[in-house]
């Protein structure tokens, strides 16, 4: 570095190397079979749930499995007597319970168990939660409201642990399991798709729930019998190959230990629910919130290199990468949620279902790395048809399927929009002659519509929200530096696509300033960015932010970069709790400020 007046000014060599060096690390970073894995961080939800499951199906050679977890939570407490969903995430409540009821099941009444325990009530204390009081459930039901998703399989989770006594399972809400035995025609007619995505857990607790409470109804109580088999032989339908729902750590244990506590016999959604838990568990004893994001790190990645890919990767190495992504799009009716062919979910194994932005990744990977071969154009051409197909009525994308915006499952978003509309402007761009006139005309409604979209969405500021994506230090949790940056990126190489008529490219330009206005306010005086101006700054924000500013203030950049450049020599490629996992869960991912800087640097670069 070297300073010129009162600005400081990073060599281009210096710059280049900071990227040669990285982009060598990226790469190092594949697996295999040459795409990239990732690594999430490991959860103590994830950990406590599964000791659980296993404990309580009470197999001889689980032992060292749940002694192992079991070290592992005792081990990463935080110090206000909490836990947090991965090692670097703040305290809450829905963690901290299904942690204090995993130690006290399976703790054995060690004194390290009974210190953790201690520590535990002190912090729920301070949320409202009075565990000594013994029946803890409205207090519960009451922090968490109308929303029975973490509600009823925590206290169920409970209840089967001996925190709370099973006469309080008389005040647990009951699931509406037989609910789940509608013909599928109706869940599209009445749009229950939404619904899919709980189906195991509405079954497996609600059966529970159900087995263990006292009924004062005799007409439900004899349909919710007669509904007990039919909604397990739907359960064994929709069960994965890899056992895993969602390939869910945390889903796919409270559906085992819920199936196992209501003594329902053998059943091959447990048998192989289990086996999915012991294959995930890692050497530490821990186990993550999901298998991996395989899929959305690898078209993260190859999108961080661009137009470098021929320069950084082999011929055959890019092959590889193309015929991997081809090889995951779903070609037929998905059986979990019914979902049409033609997307891509975030893991190639086989729990994953797909989604908006894991669809519009791939698709604009597979346009970076483009043969012009027919099969790799079809592949593309499918894509965009899933992607039209879920458009919401208010133009914007959710991230699952269409529907009223009440869950987050069908919510309108703007980064996965701005996604969206990136991956349909740039497919009409390269594949406007692969696709029919017809389609070609669907395509531009649909992307004029998600224009009108973001155009609402953008807040006064200049900000746009993330749905999955946020940061533990803002007020409010939201993460607007992550949505903001990530729309702009999304609008700028928009911007590039011809198939954008003069009226839309001037309105995107205009949407595009207020947001790099926006981020150029939001960087702290160190450098960095964060969730959002004064919150301390990550590589994963700060990159983003740099990626959307190119072209802006040249000392703000250069600014970001020195920060960037220090952080990383000080802390290595430290990653930040910046996911949220069904946008209550959060996670940190390994590969997220690799991939992110890679792709700051390549863009300033270029």
């Amino acid at each position: 570095m070297k300073f010129a007046g009162n600005n400081l000014i990073m060599e281009q060599k210096s710059l280049e190397n900071q990227f040669d060096h990285l982009a060598g690390l990226l790469r190092s970073e594949r697996n295999d079979a040459g795409f990239w894995s990732g690594r999430l961080s490991s959860s103590a939800l994830g950990t406590a749930v599964a000791i659980v499951a296993l404990k309580i199906n009470d197999d001889k050679s689980d032992i060292q499995s749940i002694i192992n977890g079991l070290d592992w939570l005792l081990k990463h407490i935080n110090s206000d007597g909490g836990y947090g969903d991965s090692p670097e995430s703040k305290s809450n409540v829905s963690t901290s319970l299904l942690s204090y009821a995993a130690i006290s099941y399976c703790g054995e009444g060690s004194e390290r168990s009974k210190n953790a325990l201690l520590s535990i009530e002190n912090y729920l204390f301070t949320q409202s939660i009075d565990i000594s009081k013994g029946d803890i459930t409205s207090s519960v039901l009451s922090f968490y409201g109308k929303d029975y998703t973490f509600s009823v399989p925590i206290l169920s989770m409970l209840v089967f642990c001996g925190v709370l006594d099973k006469k309080t399972s008389a005040k647990i809400p009951q699931l509406p399991f037989e609910f789940t035995l509608f013909p599928a025609s109706l869940y599209s007619l009445f749009n229950f798709r939404v619904v899919s995505y709980a189906i195991p857990a509405l079954i497996a607790v609600g059966v529970f729930v159900f087995k263990t409470r006292k009924h004062h109804n005799p007409i439900m109580s004899w349909i919710r019998n007669r509904s007990i088999q039919p909604a397990m032989r739907k359960l064994e339908k929709i069960v994965p190959e890899s056992g895993g729902f969602l390939e869910a750590i945390p889903l796919t244990a409270f559906v085992a230990m819920c199936l196992i506590a209501s003594e329902l016999g053998i059943s091959p959604v447990v048998t192989k629910g289990l086996t999915f838990l012991r294959n995930q568990q890692r050497l530490d004893g821990s186990w993550p919130i999901d298998t991996d994001l395989s899929t959305w790190v690898t078209t993260s990645g190859v999108k961080a290199f661009g137009s470098q890919m021929p320069v950084v990767f082999s011929a055959a190495e890019t092959d590889l990468l193309v015929n991997h992504l081809k090889a995951i799009q779903y070609k037929e009716v998905h059986p979990f949620n019914l979902a049409e062919p033609g997307g891509w979910g975030w893991t190639n194994f086989s729990g994953s279902v797909p989604d908006v932005d894991d669809t519009s990744g791939a698709i604009l990977a597979l346009l970076d790395l483009y043969r012009s071969d027919n099969e790799d154009s079809e592949a593309i051409v499918n894509g965009c048809r899933w992607l039209t197909n879920l458009q919401n009525k208010d133009g914007g994308f959710p991230t699952f399927c269409r529907g009223w915006g009440r869950l987050p499952f069908d919510s309108s978003c703007a980064d996965l929009t701005g996604h969206a509309l990136l991956a349909l402007n740039k497919s009409l761009e390269i594949l406007g002659d692969k696709m029919s006139i017809e389609f070609q005309t669907n395509v531009k409604q649909c992307i004029a519509r998600s224009f009108g979209f973001l155009w609402k969405a953008q807040n006064d500021n200049g900000c746009w929200y993330p749905l999955w994506f946020g940061n533990q230090f803002t007020s409010d949790q939201k993460n607007p530096v992550y949505g903001t940056a990530k729309v702009t990126i999304y609008l700028k190489d928009s911007l590039l696509c011809n198939s954008l008529d003069d009226n839309m490219k001037n309105n995107i330009g205009r949407m595009v300033t207020n947001a790099q206005n926006y981020l150029l306010k939001q960087q702290n005086e160190n450098g960095s960015w964060g969730g959002a101006i004064g919150v301390p700054g990550s590589i994963e924000e700060s990159s983003l932010a740099i990626s959307a500013l190119i072209g802006k203030d040249p000392d703000t950049l250069l600014k970001g970069f020195e920060w960037l450049e220090n952080e990383f020599n000080n802390n290595g490629l430290r990653s930040n709790p910046i996911g949220l996992y069904f946008a209550m869960l959060w996670y940190d991912e390994k590969l997220y400020p690799l991939i992110y800087y890679v792709e700051a640097l390549r863009r300033y670069l270029k």
